[in-house]
């Protein structure tokens, strides 16, 4: 079981870094509202510029603590406990804006990821 931890520990914490350093400016499908990169994802929840910052702090910082988990373990729980923490936020800000529920489909899959993670 310990391979499956690890695996989605990397899943997880690549899939994040991909979308706040590498997707920030990309428009997606599951963006929220019509916005077509992060910034503008955040106007449509109705949050200030500074959020998007400050969240975008906290994930990052979360899945490296993640990845560091690999060989620090005493970072996975709490990472994993954070990430699930952030992406419940995500999929109610989803449901704020009355998006259809596919938007919602990446915070949900890492969720269940995250929860997975802790329970392993």
């Amino acid at each position: 079981m310990e391979i499956v931890k690890i695996i989605l520990q990397v899943i997880v914490g690549l899939g994040i870094l991909n979308v706040w350093l590498l997707r920030f400016n990309s428009k997606t499908s599951y963006r929220g509202g019509d916005a077509g990169n992060m910034k503008e994802e955040f106007q449509a929840y109705g949050l200030p510029e500074v959020m998007v910052y400050i969240v975008g702090f906290i994930k990052v910082a979360l899945a490296v603590a993640l990845l560091a988990g690999i060989w620090l373990e005493y970072l996975v729980d709490p990472a994993a406990i954070g990430l699930a923490v952030m992406m419940l936020g995500a999929i109610v800000m989803h449901l704020k804006i009355s998006d259809p529920l596919s938007k919602n489909i990446p915070a949900i899959i890492v969720l269940l990821m995250c929860i997975a993670i802790y329970l392993l």
